[in-house]
């Protein structure tokens, strides 16, 4: 009887380690080596939606490239399949500590940043 058990001991073992091995790639590691995700392209290219939800925001450039450089990529609010260019929700905290989102869509005229989101306070904002 013991010996009927290990082909499915292995089985369950094998597939245990399969979904272990795709959720560690699907939840990535906060480097952006997952889906092609790419840090380093330039030049930034910032919408106009971006650049006015900064200002309302308070968050600057260098605020934008340290979220791009060092933030963690959040892959449920992300969209690397999106057509035509695919969207990375890199997430971080600021230099004056507020806790941003910031939406990045990788293109092939630049790394163009589409908006920026305080995760921890709502903001007067008349963009559109």
């Amino acid at each position: 009887m013991k010996g009927k058990r290990w082909p499915g001991f292995l089985v369950v073992l094998i597939l245990l380690a399969g979904a272990l091995l795709f959720l560690r790639q699907y939840q990535g590691n906060g480097t952006g080596d997952h889906f092609g995700f790419d840090r380093n392209i330039v030049p930034l290219i910032y919408a106009r939606h971006a650049k006015c939800r900064m200002s309302c925001r308070h968050i600057d450039e260098s605020e934008i490239k340290d979220i791009l450089h060092n933030g963690k990529i959040n892959y449920a609010k992300s969209e690397p399949e999106a057509k035509p260019d695919p969207k990375f929700a890199l997430e971080g905290v600021t230099h004056d500590n507020q806790h941003v989102r910031v939406i990045f869509a990788p293109s092939d005229r630049g790394m163009v940043v589409i908006t920026c989101i305080d995760l921890n306070a709502e903001w007067q904002c008349d963009c559109r």
